[in-house]
């Protein structure tokens, strides 16, 4: 069992890490479209690459995703076969959300055994993530 610090030092540790292992700039909230972010995430069970629709218009979040759910097949056969789509998504603070994502699991940011085929994956997918994003902003901004 790690204390709150020792904990918080791995996270610290592994970020930097992968900012080390991998530097570039990654597009995650700088895709100039209001509500769509791509999110990296790594805790004591899995690892998650996502694309949020979080906008706080519920209307605008709906019509978003619904851009993204009629390049659903695309998205699948040609980028992220392994997605997983959620048109409900509840944050941990309480915020609704809708979400494309793919894990990971049976990695922890406490195993350091784990974190080169966790960075691995979080690059691989993230870029796999981002192409799609260059081929369809404009679909998704329209």
């Amino acid at each position: 069992m790690f204390s709150k610090e020792e904990s918080k030092r791995l996270k610290q540790d592994f970020w930097i890490s992968f900012g080390k292992s991998f530097p570039r700039k990654w597009t995650l909230y700088n895709t100039n479209i209001k509500g769509l972010t791509f999110k990296f995430h790594f805790d004591l069970k899995k690892a998650m690459v996502s694309l949020d629709v979080d906008h706080n218009s519920l209307e605008k979040r709906i019509e978003l995703w619904e851009k993204l759910i009629t390049l659903k097949s695309i998205i699948r056969e040609d980028f992220l076969p392994e997605s997983h789509f959620k048109d409900y998504f509840i944050l941990e603070n309480k915020k609704e959300i809708s979400r494309i994502y793919i894990e990971k699991n049976n990695v922890s940011i406490h195993n350091k055994n784990t974190w080169q085929e966790t960075m691995l994956f979080l690059k691989d997918t993230m870029e796999s993530f981002e192409a799609f994003f260059e081929d369809y902003k404009d679909i998704l901004n329209s």
